[in-house]
C-alpha cells in the first residue's frame, strides 16, 4: 500500500501546486484592468488553475524523464513547469 499512498499524495501535491501557481499568476501577474478583462472573457481563476495543474503534471513528468529522483527537486520542476505553461499560454 505505500506505493498507492505515495501516488495519491503526489497527485494531491501536484494539483495544489497547479492551483497555487495559477492563482498567483492570475492575481499578481496582471493589472486590475487585465483581471477585469480576463474575468469578462472567462479566463479567470478556474482557467488559470486548470492550466497550472496541467503544467505542474508536465513539469513533474519531465523531471522524472530527466532522472531527477529526489522528490523535492521533482516538485520544484513541477512549479517551474506550471509557471512556464501559464506564461506561454498567456501568449508571452
Amino acid at each position: 500500500m505505500p506505493i498507492v499512498t505515495t501516488a495519491i499524495l503526489t497527485f494531491i501535491i501536484l494539483v495544489a501546486i497547479g492551483i497555487i501557481v495559477g492563482l498567483l499568476f492570475n492575481r499578481r501577474g496582471r493589472s486590475w484592468l487585465g483581471r477585469q478583462v480576463a474575468d469578462a472573457t472567462g479566463a479567470g481563476d478556474v482557467t488559470y488553475s486548470l492550466v497550472g495543474i496541467a503544467g505542474s503534471f508536465m513539469g513533474f513528468h519531465v523531471g522524472v524523464i530527466l532522472g531527477l529522483l529526489p522528490s523535492v527537486l521533482l516538485y520544484v520542476v513541477a512549479i517551474l513547469g506550471a509557471a512556464l505553461t501559464i506564461f506561454l499560454w498567456r501568449g508571452r
